[in-house]
């Protein structure tokens, strides 16, 4: 294995962390006596600390420390998940669920760094596809390889899962990563100066409006699928590998079309109609027949997934190739904030008492603002702007 495979089984784990506690949520909220609402923070927790921390720890990390940066981050992050499989109560979980998403948000910014920096230039597209395809195998296969084996031996299990692979990946890079070339880093300024472009901000939000829509329903999946009204599901594994392989799909396809397409924003509208369809059929086909809502999951799986392509490529040109990396990182944050806030919706309507069947309703909700966002905002954004920002832009770094 090399060292561009061991950063992608890091971020395999990460992918499995980040997305297998969706199952995990009835299995464990049943151990600790507790809400469905309350133990749905443990995802708002991962979520929130994602979005906001690491960045500001990827800010204040200095530029010549990436390789000890990446190990810390790797560190704290199977540190976190075996913390978790050991609690012995919902705080000390919630506790190490934002340590775990604190090292996960910092492990995957400075490991595709790395991978890039390890490859020729030429073979720089298929180092950093190996880390995102980690993060997509981690759901794909898994999540329901996760929520398999917590149904037979428990969900800790499966956090433990999680901390050996993170472990060996740890160990591997430990004795085989060399030191790293310096890169550029960004201050807490020069993020602010870009998140204040107007273009910006709209494509920004449009994505958090879509990971409160899709990350955060995803979140109570098992809930909801278990609901009278959506079929009172048991076993929820293959509605999440239909929801996985869609968003396998989804994002392989995206690339080539936003390779052919001049203007990726009517790629954007499209997904959002799309998704808003489809949480609205998922909500629909499950109230007469679970195994129908198969299609409109796989759907919505594809569509959340491929539609960070468009608004990526969006982003690097609105700020050019300076200020572009810093706009996509601030998408990064806004897809993980957008989920900590869905997951965190999806509780409040737990606790009030509201039936999981209505979740659907209100993610569409969401994906309908989103929708309107873009068709408003960008793209009047969009039409101002007759070319892309100046690379100079930025001040106070070079690459």
């Amino acid at each position: 294995m090399n060292l561009v495979h061991l950063l992608g089984l890091g971020a395999f784990a990460l992918g499995l962390d980040a997305y297998v506690t969706a199952g995990l949520l009835p299995v464990i909220a049943d151990d600790f006596d507790s809400s469905v609402s309350a133990t749905g923070q443990m995802v708002t927790a991962f979520t929130l600390a994602y979005a906001i921390a690491s960045p500001i720890f990827a800010t204040f990390l200095s530029a010549s420390r990436v390789r000890a940066g990446l190990l810390g981050s790797l560190a704290v992050f199977a540190l976190a998940n075996a913390g978790s499989a050991l609690s012995d109560s919902l705080p000390v979980l919630l506790v190490t669920r934002a340590f775990a998403g604190v090292g996960a948000g910092l492990y995957l910014a400075l490991a595709a760094a790395a991978a890039a920096s390890l490859v020729d230039k030429e073979r720089r597209g298929r180092a950093l596809a190996v880390i995102m395809g980690g993060m997509s195998s981690g759901t794909v296969i898994g999540v329901p390889a996760g929520v398999f084996i917590a149904e037979h031996t428990g969900w800790r299990s499966t956090l433990w899962l999680v901390t050996v692979l993170g472990f060996i990946s740890f160990a591997g890079l430990a004795l085989r990563l060399p030191a790293l070339p310096a890169t550029h880093s960004f201050s807490l300024r020069e993020r602010a100066q870009v998140v204040t472009d107007p273009r910006v901000a709209s494509i920004v939000g449009v994505s958090f409006l879509a990971a409160v829509a899709s990350l955060g329903l995803y979140t109570y999946i098992a809930p909801v699928m278990a609901t009278d009204a959506m079929g009172e599901v048991e076993s929820i594994t293959p509605y999440l590998w239909a929801w996985g392989i869609g968003g396998v799909i989804g994002s392989v396809l995206i690339g080539t079309l936003v390779d052919r397409v001049r203007r990726p924003y009517f790629l954007v509208v499209g997904a959002l109609v799309l998704l808003v369809a489809a949480l609205l059929a998922f909500r629909v086909t499950a109230s007469i027949h679970p195994l129908i809502a198969l299609l409109p999951i796989a759907i919505w799986g594809a569509v959340g997934w491929a539609l960070q392509v468009p608004q990526q490529n969006d982003l690097l040109e609105a700020r050019g190739e300076k200020g572009g990396p810093v706009a996509v990182a601030l998408n990064e944050s806004a897809l993980y904030l957008g989920s900590a806030v869905g997951s965190g919706l999806g509780g409040l309507a737990f606790s009030l008492g509201r039936s999981g069947s209505v979740l659907p309703l209100w993610a569409a909700g969401a994906a309908l603002l989103g929708l309107i966002l873009q068709v408003t905002a960008v793209r009047t954004s969009s039409a101002r702007r007759a070319r892309p920002a100046p690379a100079d832009t930025l001040t106070g770094g070079t690459d």
